[in-house]
């Protein structure tokens, strides 16, 4: 009977035996792989085992083509944490969860599980996806898998795997590379999907870019045309409200394929070889020196035939400040637009530019796209968003047009760049050469009495545009709306005390309400005040004519006897400084809503800056000049101290400094020096101020006599960036954003202001992830150097910097 017992237990251990032995594609609960054992796919395609790297002697769990003698790896388990030796065992648990045991049965990696099942199995797939599932599952689509490698890449994508990002759990799939050859620890690189604006795939080292294969236009990723009508693979790209992903298929199945990022950023594609029993590499990306992002800067097309590699678009220029912030030199509008009468050039051969400041929509067509970019002044460009079928959706971009490429000139992919009216005039086709011709035998037809007229009325001209501020707001010609005293009286209540909003240095401003119920600011200038008069023409001169969401909207004006009057849009929020600076109102902004407000104010002034008719340079931006509409956007105001900067002109001199002391640049203050770059100092100060809730002027610390811009940048260079921060909205989720942003201030504070960037970068700043220098100390160190906080009038009063020179300043 003993003898029996024994007999059908070694039966029984043989029978299990034979049913591991059969089993070769799968391990079930009672089943585990140890060292020097595999599992292969059910076509003996894969391979599941242990593997140690090159040299390295610790050992992993790995995937690998099963033909390929190198083991090229497609998948490790335990890349973060490896087995010192040969002990480990893989297991599945009853649950579903697959883990890596060392010697000490110690836990080593586990795989998680979207859900419990009973019996389950884990399978190597033909297709080289390792995945738990139920015993009776036929595994025919992901919603049978518990859980699959497919979902956490490596540095590998193998065909039909995923990479991208399940909107509905947040899980994303992007790959990382190897530290080395003989570590799988991951390394600096990344390829992955940015979902920022318009997605698009990127090669990232760490958060820097370092190669955009660009947006998705229905054929392919738009900077890679090489991959178009390719014989081997084809590309799927999917987005709607579930998930937004790509990847590849073969079309011919017989040849496996694999895509690896090295762990030299390198994406590599290659084919196995059955001939030679190796991979081959049919394609590397970046490809050449102007796939590396942002190469030549904004405006300019990187062209790897031409020497210099770098030339700007049609219609721009080089710029020169680019060069000041040590960055590519990049290029500039020839002429600034002016939103009403711009129009677009058609550029076609270019990689699409970053679409992270874009806006996108599937139901717009191509010539709805127009008008609606033409209509908001912020957008810079458009194009087509799908060109699979002709030309159908709408992609537009907000702010400066960056990491262009030239390609085929054939390419179907067109872009429509927003240019000056005269810009567009200079690029039209020309006529045919017999139109030339016949022009110029009319004019010289024409008689010398007509000539003599022409040339008078040219001179007429000349001499009406060189009378100064009187004759330029002729030429500007703001076409405002005027109003009637009694409308705006009638409105105001008869400019009532209880209707005021507030009182500047020229004047107060008055809410009102017109008789069709719609409200208004009215701003009052002081009468018999020729410092009043001067401001009224330069508001007019200004502002008239700008358009954007982060200006202030001047809808006209009205001259009576002595009054000058400017009627606004009313900003039911008030002002900045209105929240900011105050303990209980401060609560209402939270970082991302301040966060939106730097963000806003700084598109307002780069737009200043850079994108309006003349460069205009502000003079004195400040909280209180930043009001806030109805949702709480920020809209710059107050123009009365702004200066226009026409062709080269960059910075200017005067005698009469006037601005808000602690917000005024170092050279404008000592040497009586504006420029944009005066209105940068001032934009760090606001900035410093959102982050912190406190007012540059005045601040007070116990423990030093620095001012608040000392006080930050001795904080942040002491790595105690964190304590700059409004205690209220601290937030260790938005801590980076929040450094980041002190780290921008800090740099606009600089005392140089070739040191300090312009706005074009301070917008790149902010909005990416770009390694920044270190800043400098600010202009400003100590409280000391300031006049005394005292005075807010507008009388004349002296000042010392740093015991170096007095300065006249008009404090306001």
């Amino acid at each position: 009977m003993e003898d029996f017992t024994i007999m059908i237990l070694l039966c029984l251990f043989l029978m299990n035996y034979m049913v591991a032995s059969t089993a070769r594609d799968t391990i079930d609960s009672v089943q585990s792989i140890s060292d020097g054992e595999k599992i292969v796919s059910a076509d003996e395609i894969f391979v599941l085992g242990f593997f140690s790297p090159g040299t390295s002697k610790n050992r992993y769990v790995g995937i690998w083509y099963n033909k390929d003698p190198t083991k090229a790896i497609v998948w490790v388990a335990n890349r973060e944490k490896p087995l010192a030796d040969s002990s480990g065992v893989l297991k599945l648990n009853n649950t579903g969860i697959l883990v890596l045991l060392d010697h000490n049965s110690s836990l080593i990696w586990s795989s998680n599980a979207t859900r419990s099942v009973l019996n389950p199995v884990a399978k190597l797939l033909n297709s080289g996806n390792l995945v738990v599932q139920e015993t009776n599952s036929n595994g025919a689509n992901e919603e049978d898998f518990v859980w699959q490698s497919f979902d956490y890449p490596g540095d590998t994508v193998l065909p039909e795997q995923k990479l991208g990002i399940n909107l509905k759990t947040g899980q994303n799939r992007y790959l990382t590379s190897w530290s080395s050859s003989d570590d799988p620890f991951p390394g600096r690189y990344t390829l992955q999907i940015d979902i920022k604006g318009y997605p698009q795939v990127f090669i990232k080292e760490g958060a820097k870019k370092r190669f955009r294969a660009g947006s998705w236009n229905g054929v392919q990723f738009s900077g890679t045309p090489q991959v178009k009508g390719n014989p081997i693979f084809r590309y799927k790209y999917v987005s709607n409200e579930e998930e937004i992903y790509f990847m590849y298929e073969l079309i011919n199945n017989s040849n496996p394929h694999k895509v690896v990022l090295t762990p030299e950023g390198i994406n590599q594609r290659s084919q196995w070889s059955t001939d030679t029993s190796s991979w081959t590499n049919l394609a590397r990306l970046p490809a050449d020196d102007c796939d590396y992002y942002e190469t030549c800067g904004a405006y300019s097309s990187c062209n790897v035939n031409n020497y210099p590699r770098c030339s700007c678009l049609d219609g721009f220029v080089q710029d020169n400040n680019k060069k000041e912030q040590g960055l590519s030199d990049g290029c500039v509008r020839r002429t600034s637009l002016d939103c009403n009468g711009d129009g677009f050039l058609k550029y076609s051969g270019l990689k699409l530019p970053d679409t992270e400041r874009s806006w996108y929509s599937r139901n717009i067509s191509i010539e709805d796209c127009k008008m609606v970019c033409l209509k908001n002044c912020s957008c810079m460009a458009y194009a087509a968003l799908d060109i699979s079928e002709g030309a159908s959706g709408c992609l537009m971009w907000f702010g400066n047009l960056n990491d262009i490429k030239a390609l085929n000139p054939n390419s179907l992919q067109d872009i429509y760049l927003r240019m000056a009216a005269t810009e567009l005039e200079e690029n039209k086709s020309h006529k045919s050469n017999v139109r030339k011709k016949k022009t110029i035998i009319i004019i010289c037809a024409l008689s010398s009495s007509v000539l003599i007229i022409c040339l008078a009325f040219i001179v007429f001209r000349w001499k009406i545009r060189r009378k100064g501020v009187t004759s330029d707001q002729q030429e500007e010609d703001p076409q405002l709306p005027l109003f009637d005293m009694s409308t705006i009286s009638s409105a105001t209540n008869n400019f009532s005390t209880d209707s005021i909003l507030g009182k500047g240095g020229f004047g107060s401003v008055y809410k009102g309400v017109l008789k069709d119920g719609k409200e208004i600011a009215v701003k009052r200038l002081l009468q018999n005040s020729s410092q009043g008069i001067q401001e009224f023409k330069n508001e007019v001169m200004h502002i008239a004519k700008l358009q954007h969401r982060n200006l202030v909207k001047l809808l006209g004006c009205c001259v009576y006897a002595e009054e000058r009057l400017l009627v606004y849009e009313f900003m039911p929020n008030k002002s900045l400084d209105y929240f900011i600076f105050d303990e209980k109102k401060s609560m209402l902004l939270d970082w991302t809503r301040r966060f939106d407000i730097i963000n806003g104010i700084a598109r307002g002034l780069l737009y200043l800056h850079q994108d309006s008719r003349h460069r205009i340079v502000h003079r004195d931006l400040k909280a209180a000049n930043i009001l806030l509409d109805g949702e709480m956007n920020p809209k710059i105001s107050d123009f009365g101290l702004a200066r226009s900067f026409g062709g080269n002109e960059t910075k200017a001199n005067t005698r009469h400094v006037v601005g808000t002391y602690g917000y005024l640049s170092p050279e404008y203050i000592i040497d009586g020096v504006y420029s944009t770059k005066s209105d940068v100092f001032s934009f760090g100060v606001l900035v410093l101020e959102i982050v912190s809730g406190n007012r540059n002027r005045g601040f007070i610390h116990q423990d030093h006599q620095f001012n608040l811009l000392g006080h930050a940048w001795k904080l942040f260079m002491e790595d105690k960036g964190y304590e700059i921060i409004h205690a209220p909205i601290r937030d260790t989720s938005n801590l980076s954003s929040m450094l980041r942003s002190i780290h921008v201030g800090l740099l606009c504070v600089q005392k140089s202001p070739d040191e300090r960037p312009n706005m074009s970068y301070v917008v790149q700043m902010l909005s990416s992830e770009s390694t920044l220098p270190l800043p400098k100390m600010p202009g400003f160190f100590l409280e000391r150097e300031m006049v005394d906080e005292g005075s807010s009038s507008s009388n004349n009063r002296k000042c010392s910097i740093n015991d170096v020179t007095n300065s006249i300043v008009e404090a306001r």
